[in-house]
């Protein structure tokens, strides 16, 4: 386990296959930790690439200010992280609010995001309504009392009905109540359509049929806003196509990692 401290939090992060090879930041959703990749990292080649994950403010083994969080703050987390251990340059795989960092980190510094995977997101989610009554009943019965509700929303009624799924709803409801609530906050604040629009970057937007956090069609009109930008679906997967059917979402994400890192791939 390894530990960053930075200037206003202390980020949990793990690196896994060639240390000097081409990075690949991955950044996880709501309510999840670093292990949402668990599935994905071992389908990806082991030569060539530099695989990074990490918990972000409020979430994981990573340390939990007070909310309410901007994003202006997590996505200067995710900068300090990547400075402090020397990422240049890399491809970044966001899911969910993982997404918005990715599109706002690229906004930021675009000489250093080459590549963009935006997963089961969108340039703006939801309502500040909907976060606030999300957030409203967090603060009165705690993740619990939303458990079952977004568990529907992060996966298909045949994977809700698995053993596995009970991993996840004990992973979401064990996230700090003050880390959800405070990236809440920070969504909800969040409207990325005009920046997002201006990207100029290789990007793969992935949604799930399903998915009832981040509607397909939500994704696919924000991976729109990127000329040349391509996107993909995953029949009968919800908001965590990566945890349903990680052969699939492995295999986009490797054609997409032969289109554009300068490793080659076999």
């Amino acid at each position: 386990m390894k530990i960053a401290r930075l200037s206003s939090v202390d980020l949990h992060w793990r690196e896994d296959g060639d240390p000097d090879g081409y990075p690949i930041v991955f950044a996880n959703s709501l309510g999840t930790d670093l292990r949402l990749w668990d599935k994905i990292i071992p389908l990806l080649p082991k030569e060539g690439f530099r695989f990074i994950r990490f918990d972000k403010r409020g979430h994981g083994l990573s340390s939990c200010p007070k909310p309410p969080y901007a994003m202006d703050a997590l996505v200067t987390d995710t900068e300090e992280l990547l400075d402090k251990i020397n990422v240049g340059a890399c491809i970044f795989v966001g899911l969910s609010i993982g997404g918005i960092i990715g599109q706002s980190l690229a906004s930021r510094r675009p000489e250093a995001i080459k590549a963009l995977v935006l997963s089961n997101t969108a340039a703006k989610l939801g309502t500040a309504e909907m976060w606030q009554d999300r957030i409203d009943r967090i603060r009165e019965g705690g993740i619990e009392a939303m458990a079952d509700a977004i568990l529907q929303r992060w996966f298909g009624e045949v994977f809700r009905q698995s053993a596995e799924a009970t991993l996840w709803r004990n992973m979401m409801t064990r996230t700090p109540a003050d880390g959800y609530i405070g990236c809440s906050a920070a969504i909800a604040a969040t409207d990325l359509t005009t920046s997002t629009a201006q990207l100029k970057l290789p990007a793969l937007g992935i949604g799930g049929e399903l998915d009832m956090a981040s509607p397909p069609e939500l994704v696919r009109g924000t991976t729109e806003l990127i000329a040349g930008s391509r996107y993909v679906e995953i029949r009968n997967a919800g908001h965590l196509p990566c945890v349903e059917y990680p052969d699939i979402y492995a295999g986009h994400l490797m054609t997409f990692l032969k289109e554009t890192s300068h490793v080659r791939t076999v």
